[in-house]
C-alpha cells in the first residue's frame, strides 16, 4: 500500500517535464540513414539498448538477439516496449522515430505528426536500477484533443551470458497488475521487473510473448490535451535480481523524483566535462575529447557482489576485461577518472585472485562473476604497467602498497610461462588468431615494459635489489625484441617467434583467409613467403612477418624499439591502413581500402566477424607509436582517421570497428585518443609520487593552439595552454601546488627562451633543451 501512496502523491508534481533539462544541454543529432542502428541509455546500475528509431529489435550475438532491451546485471528485465496512441479513431504507432538526439546523459526520439507531435526522452538515474521514460505530446491544433494511449512492455527476465555456470536458469515469466503497476517475475527465480506510470491506467491486459518465457503487459491510458498545449506521461522500468520489494522501492522513488535525479545527473556530467577540459584549434577533436569522457561513463557497470568498473563495450561486451581495462584506464586516469581507475583495478584484481591466486590477470568475466577466460599472457604484464601509470598520476602510496604484491606475484607467474627460458613468455597475446600462441611480439613488448615499470615501483618502495633484478630482465627482453624479433627484409618486427613447421602451418591458414577476402596482393605475398620458408633449411625458432598484425607496432608503442628500426617499422605500417585507421590484421587490407565507407553494409547484419576490420585500438597504438618517435604530424593524421568515425553511426560515439561495426561504444577509445592528445600533444607526464610533472609537448603542425584545464595529478591540478604564432610558441602554465615542473618541448627549435618576461638559458632535460621550474604560474615565449 505504501507504494500506492507514493504514486498518488506523485501526481501533484509529476508533470514537471525532464525534457527542458535535456534540451538545455549539448546534443548531437543522429543521421537518418542510421536510425535503424543501436543507441544506449546509460546508467551504472541499469542501461537500455535499442535502435535510434525507438524500436527494440533483436540485437547482439553473445546471447543471440538478447543484448538489447533493459538490463540490470546480472539479469535482463525487459525486451523493450512499444507505444501507440489513438486520436478520433485513428491509431498511430510510435515505432519509427524520424529523429534521434543524443545528450551526454540521456536520449530523445522525435515522432512528427500533422496534429500531434510526440517526443520520447529517457535517462537512467545514477545508482538506480531503473530507467525513466517520458512521452511529451504536443497539440499543434487550435482544438483540445482526447488521446487514448497504449503501452506494451515485454518482460524477458533472463540471465546474463554464461549465467548457467553459476546456476542461473531462465524460466517462464508471470505478470500481475498491482496498484497501477506491472510486476513481472521469473517463476523459478527471485527476478523481478516493474513498470509504473505517472497516469492511472484505464485498462490492463496480459498478452502472450512472441519469444519463449516472455510476457507482454498492455496498459491503456486516457488524457486530454488543450489547444496548442502539451501533455506528459512518464514511465519507470525497474527491476531486481534479489526481491520484489527492491524492484518496487526503486521504481517508486525514481517515479517520484525523476526531475531531481535528471538534474543531478546533468550537473554530474557538466562536472565531468570540466575535468581535463580541452580546447583545440581543431573543433571536431575538441568535441570528440569531451564526448569520450561521456562514453566512458556510459560503460561503467556497478554489479552487487561483483564490483564497480568500466566494461569493454556496448552492446555485446557489457562486462569486465583485464586487457581492455589496462588500455582504457591509461587514458582515463588523465581525464579525471581516478575513481573509475581505482574501482576497476580493485574489481579485476579481486576476481583474478579468486580465480587464479597466482598473480595471473583474468581476460574476461561475465557480470555473474563467472570467468570465461582466466587470462592470456599479455594481461598480466599490462596490469603491472597500469599500476605504475596510475601511481604516477596519483602518487597514492597506499594504492602502490596494495597492488605491488599482485604485480610481483604476476611477474613471477609470467616468467613461468617462458618454456625455453629465453625470457620471452609463451602463449596467446592480443591477437585471437588460431595457432598464434608461441612467443608473441606484443607479449614480449608488454613484458619488457612491465619489468621496467616494476623496477621503478620497487625502487619507490625501498627495494633496490628487486628493482635491479626487474631492470635487468627489462634490458634483456628489450635486446631480444630488437634482435630476435626484428626481420630486416620486411622492415618490421615479427608477429611471433616460432619454428619452420609452425610458420608453414600459419602461412597456409593465412593464404586461405586472404583468398576468402579476395585480397590477391596478400595471397601473392603469402605464397612467396611460403615458398621461401619451405626452401630455408633453418628449423630453429626465429621471427616471422606473416599477418602484419597491428601488434608488431607494440615495440614502438612502449618505446622499446631502437630508433632506426622504429623509423623503418613505422613506415612499413603505413601500408596497412585505410581512411579510418589501421587494420587489425594487415593481410586483410582490401585493394580498394581507401574507398571504404560502411563496414556494416559490407558484411551485412546476419553474421558477426572481426575479419577484415579496422579498429580504433590499433590506430591509437600507431598514433602513440608515431608520437613516441617524434612524429606528431603522422600521429595527428591517425587521430584524424579515427575522428572520421566520430558520430558516424551513433551520435557522440565511436564504434569499436571503424566506422560503424561491432560495439557502438568502446572503452579503449579513451586510450586511443586521450593518450596521444593529453599525454603526448600536451605532453603531460607526471611523477606525482615525487611531486614532479614533466611537460614534453609534441604539437603537430595543424594544431595552432590548445588548452587543457583542471588536470588532476595527485593533490595538484595543472592548466596548460599553447599558441603558435609567427616563429614563436607561447605557453602558459598554472598549477595549484608548488611542484617541480620539467618543461622540454619535443617539437620545435628555439634560439631564445623568455620566461615570465626575462630571457633565460635552457638546460637539458632527457636530452632536450628545457627548464626546471618552481612556482605556480609561468608564462613562456619560445622564439625560433
Amino acid at each position: 500500500m505504501r507504494y500506492l501512496l507514493l504514486l498518488l502523491t506523485f501526481t501533484a508534481f509529476a508533470q514537471k517535464s525532464i525534457a527542458p533539462l535535456f534540451r538545455s544541454s549539448e546534443s548531437i543529432i543522429g543521421q537518418k540513414e542510421y536510425l535503424n542502428t543501436p543507441y544506449n541509455t546509460a546508467g551504472d546500475k541499469l542501461y537500455m539498448v535499442g535502435h535510434q528509431d525507438g524500436t527494440f529489435p533483436p540485437l547482439g550475438w553473445h546471447v543471440k538477439d538478447e543484448m538489447g532491451g533493459i538490463w540490470a546485471h546480472p539479469i535482463k528485465l525487459w525486451d523493450g516496449f512499444s507505444a501507440s496512441y489513438t486520436l478520433r479513431g485513428k491509431t498511430v504507432s510510435l515505432h519509427q522515430a524520424l529523429k534521434f538526439i543524443n545528450y551526454p546523459y540521456a536520449n530523445e526520439h522525435r515522432y512528427e505528426g500533422r496534429e500531434i507531435e510526440v517526443s520520447r526522452v529517457q535517462f537512467v538515474p545514477d545508482g538506480k536500477s531503473a530507467v525513466y521514460v517520458e512521452y511529451v505530446f504536443e497539440n499543434k491544433t487550435n482544438q483540445p484533443q482526447q488521446i487514448q494511449f497504449s503501452m506494451e512492455a515485454i518482460s524477458n527476465l533472463r540471465p546474463v551470458w554464461i549465467g548457467e555456470r553459476t546456476g542461473m536458469v531462465d524460466s517462464q515469466d508471470r505478470v500481475s497488475f498491482e496498484d497501477n503497476q506491472v510486476i513481472a517475475k521469473d517463476q523459478n527465480n527471485h527476478w523481478f521487473a516493474v513498470m509504473s506510470s505517472s497516469l492511472q491506467a484505464s485498462g490492463q491486459q496480459q498478452l502472450k510473448g512472441t519469444k519463449p518465457n516472455t510476457v507482454v503487459a498492455k496498459t491503456s491510458y486516457a488524457f486530454s490535451i488543450s489547444a496548442k498545449g502539451k501533455q506528459i506521461i512518464s514511465f519507470v522500468f525497474s527491476g531486481s535480481s534479489v526481491s520484489k520489494e527492491a524492484a518496487l522501492a526503486t521504481n517508486a522513488t525514481v517515479l517520484t523524483n525523476g526531475y531531481a535525479y535528471a538534474q543531478a545527473k546533468k550537473e554530474r556530467f557538466e562536472k565531468l566535462a570540466s575535468a581535463s577540459e580541452i580546447q583545440l584549434s581543431d573543433p571536431v577533436l575538441t568535441k570528440a575529447m569531451r564526448w569520450l569522457k561521456y562514453n566512458a561513463d556510459w560503460l561503467i557497470n556497478d554489479v552487487d557482489g561483483i564490483g564497480r568498473g568500466i566494461t569493454a563495450g556496448m552492446p555485446d561486451y557489457p562486462w569486465f576485461f583485464g586487457g581492455d581495462m589496462t588500455y582504457s584506464l591509461q587514458g582515463l586516469i588523465s581525464s579525471g577518472r581516478k575513481d573509475v581507475a581505482f574501482s576497476t583495478i580493485e574489481l579485476i584484481a579481486n576476481l583474478s585472485e579468486k580465480t587464479n591466486g597466482n598473480g595471473r590477470i583474468v581476460h574476461e568475466v561475465s557480470t555473474n562473476g563467472s570467468v570465461y577466460n582466466p587470462g592470456n599472457v599479455n594481461e598480466t604484464p599490462q596490469f603491472a604497467s597500469l599500476i605504475y601509470k596510475v601511481y604516477c598520476w596519483t602518487g597514492d602510496q597506499a594504492f602502490l602498497a596494495k597492488y605491488f604484491p599482485v604485480v610481483e606475484k604476476g611477474l613471477e607467474w609470467l616468467m613461468q610461462q617462458d618454456k625455453d627460458h629465453n625470457l620471452i613468455p609463451d602463449g596467446n597475446g592480443m591477437m585471437e588468431i588460431h595457432g598464434l600462441d608461441s612467443e608473441m611480439i606484443d607479449v614480449a613488448a608488454y613484458s619488457a615494459k612491465a619489468f621496467l615499470d616494476a623496477s621503478k615501483m620497487a625502487e619507490a618502495l625501498g627495494r633496490p635489489d628487486l628493482a635491479r633484478d626487474f631492470f635487468a630482465k627489462y634490458e634483456a627482453i628489450r635486446l631480444k625484441i630488437n634482435s630476435d624479433f626484428w626481420v630486416p627484409s620486411s622492415k618490421s618486427y615479427a608477429d611471433f617467434l616460432g619454428t619452420k613447421s609452425q610458420a608453414l602451418r600459419l602461412t597456409q591458414d593465412a593464404i586461405e583467409r586472404a583468398r576468402d577476402l579476395k585480397n590477391d596482393w596478400a595471397v601473392e605475398e603469402l605464397l612467396a613467403l611460403e615458398k621461401q620458408i619451405a626452401a630455408n633449411p633453418d628449423t630453429s625458432k626465429r621471427g616471422f612477418v606473416l599477418h602484419h598484425n597491428w601488434v608488431v607496432n607494440t615495440p614502438m608503442e612502449t618505446g622499446l624499439a631502437d630508433p632506426d628500426k622504429a623509423s623503418q617499422a613505422l613506415k612499413t605500417a603505413e601500408k596497412f591502413r585505410n581512411k579510418f585507421g589501421m587494420y587489425v590484421t594487415g593481410i586483410d587490407r582490401s585493394a580498394n581500402s581507401n574507398k571504404a565507407e560502411s563496414y556494416a553494409a559490407k558484411v551485412g547484419k546476419s553474421d558477426f566477424t572481426y575479419t577484415g576490420t579496422v579498429m580504433t585500438l590499433p590506430t591509437g597504438v600507431q598514433a602513440i607509436s608515431e608520437n613516441k618517435y617524434g612524429q606528431p604530424n603522422a600521429a595527428y593524421d591517425l587521430v584524424q582517421r579515427m575522428l572520421r568515425t566520430f558520430s558516424f553511426a551513433l551520435p557522440g560515439s565511436m564504434y569499436e570497428v571503424s566506422p560503424d561495426y561491432g560495439m557502438m561504444t568502446q572503452a579503449w577509445n579513451s586510450y586511443a585518443l586521450e593518450v596521444p592528445v593529453i599525454q603526448q600533444f600536451f605532453g603531460i607526464q607526471p611523477l606525482a609520487y615525487k611531486k614532479e610533472i614533466y611537460l614534453s609537448p609534441s604539437w603537430p603542425d595543424s594544431l595552432r593552439s590548445g588548452s587543457i584545464k583542471k588536470v588532476e595529478i595527485g593533490d595538484n591540478s595543472i592548466d596548460v595552454s599553447y599558441v603558435r604564432g609567427a616563429q614563436k610558441a607561447t605557453y602558459n602554465l598554472r598549477q595549484t601546488k608548488n611542484w617541480t615542473l620539467y618543461f622540454s618541448p619535443r617539437t620545435g627549435t628555439y634560439r631564445r627562451w623568455v620566461l615570465d618576461g626575462e630571457i633565460v638559458k635552457p638546460t637539458f632535460i632527457d636530452g632536450r633543451p628545457g627548464l626546471r621550474l618552481k612556482g605556480r604560474q609561468h608564462h613562456l615565449v619560445l622564439i625560433e
